[in-house]
């Protein structure tokens, strides 16, 4: 069982380096850490007074560690879920800020159990997920997994300039859909055909 740092640690490889790409809403980033969080967090690296483009590039991959573990990990509650869901829910916390909890919400609330949506774990959303887990030890990472993937469509579905991180420039899964397969079981994942056809509309 990987250690929380070494959940981060992947996160930081799997988010790559920095960029800087005019589609991504989150502006520049680095190791998965964007201006705006590093804004919020008075991340100033270069120590001028300001935040911007300059201290993201700074930004270490050590640092961003630190700031997943304790802004997207341990703030949020994430460690309090079942152990099982923990890397799944953390890795989606860092790429879609609460959204990753409100996926979790209801999903939740699609399989019968009340609970809130409200992108916030507190303790009714911790025992719900508690919950689910011992009902469904097998399937709910999976569940987790498949939801997220769904999310990332509808992102797309609603953005054509989000496409291009679902959908890779020859045509097969992007970095998005790759992301929330890691996290599912391989008889889940899409085949290529399944992907073709969910994404024919996009033209």
């Amino acid at each position: 069982m990987k250690t929380v740092r070494e959940i981060a640690e992947d996160i930081v490889i799997r988010e790559g380096g920095f960029v800087n790409d005019p589609d991504d809403p989150g502006g520049a980033t680095n190791f998965g850490v964007t201006i705006h969080t590093m804004r919020r967090l008075g991340v100033d690296i270069t120590n001028d007074g300001v935040v911007d483009v300059r201290d993201v590039r700074a930004l270490s991959r050590g640092q961003a560690v630190d700031i997943f573990i304790k802004h997207y990990f341990a703030q949020p509650r994430i460690g309090e879920l079942p152990q099982p869901l923990q890397a799944s829910v953390f890795d989606m916390y860092v790429n879609a800020g609460n959204n990753a909890i409100r996926i979790l919400q209801q999903l939740l609330r699609d399989i019968g159990i009340n609970v809130t949506v409200d992108g916030l774990l507190g303790p009714q959303s911790i025992a719900a997920a508690t919950q689910a887990m011992r009902a469904a030890p097998n399937h709910l990472v999976d569940a987790y997994g498949i939801a997220r993937r769904n999310y990332y469509f509808r992102l797309a579905d609603k953005r054509a300039a989000s496409r291009k991180f679902a959908r890779s420039r020859a045509g097969g899964k992007g970095g998005w859909i790759k992301r929330a397969e890691e996290f599912i079981a391989p008889v889940y994942h899409l085949s290529e055909a399944e992907f073709q056809k969910r994404v024919a509309s996009w033209g």
